[in-house]
């Protein structure tokens, strides 16, 4: 009986043709990054939201506004909690802002959400009731836009992602907070 070998080049050749595929990606990335962007955009945002009605997307905003009360409530009172949480708040009261464009207001589309930040020297109790006031808000300017929806053709920028539909500004929302704040630790 004969010992079968693999040949010593086969392990190289699996290494190659993995960082060739790395490589291959990182180059797309890099090169088309704005259609890559597109893309993900429109299959987890647009499109999940577009099907979905304002009511459906409210009773989303809330049901993950439980958890990340409950993720908030849990927190250890660390920096790393307390920044995190302003980062979470920040970033839905500069979404409310833009989503207000859908009501007829005219928000600056140009800003960053580092303004909408709570103050750095912000207690953690007073991040936990934030986040519980600001997720309220949000349902509630879900709830408006429910009663009065804008035009399906509406797009409003968002400075990483480009143009999004209000619906899909709501999805990123309830996804944005919900991703972030399971970074978040318990004592």
């Amino acid at each position: 009986m004969s010992k079968k070998t693999t040949p010593t080049y086969v392990p190289a050749l699996v290494t190659v043709a993995t960082v060739g595929v790395a490589a291959g990606a990182a180059y797309v990335a890099r090169t088309r990054k704005k259609e890559v962007t597109e893309l993900v955009v429109n299959r987890v945002l647009e499109r999940p939201a577009g099907r979905s009605s304002y009511s459906d997307l409210g009773q989303s905003l809330e049901r993950a506004g439980t958890l990340l009360t409950g993720r908030a409530a849990r927190a250890a009172d660390t920096h790393a909690n307390r920044d995190l949480l302003s980062h979470i708040i920040g970033i839905e009261r500069w979404g409310q802002q833009r989503l207000s464009a859908a009501l007829g207001a005219a928000p600056d589309q140009t800003d960053t959400y580092h303004p909408y930040r709570p103050p750095q020297d912000t207690t953690l109790k007073e991040l936990q009731a934030l986040i519980t006031s600001t997720r309220a808000g949000t349902v509630d300017l879900t709830r408006r836009l429910g009663h009065n929806p804008p035009e399906d053709s509406l797009t409003i920028a968002h400075n990483s992602l480009g143009p999004m539909t209000p619906k899909a500004w709501l999805r990123y929302l309830t996804q944005h907070a919900d991703l972030e704040s399971r970074k978040l630790r318990g004592e």
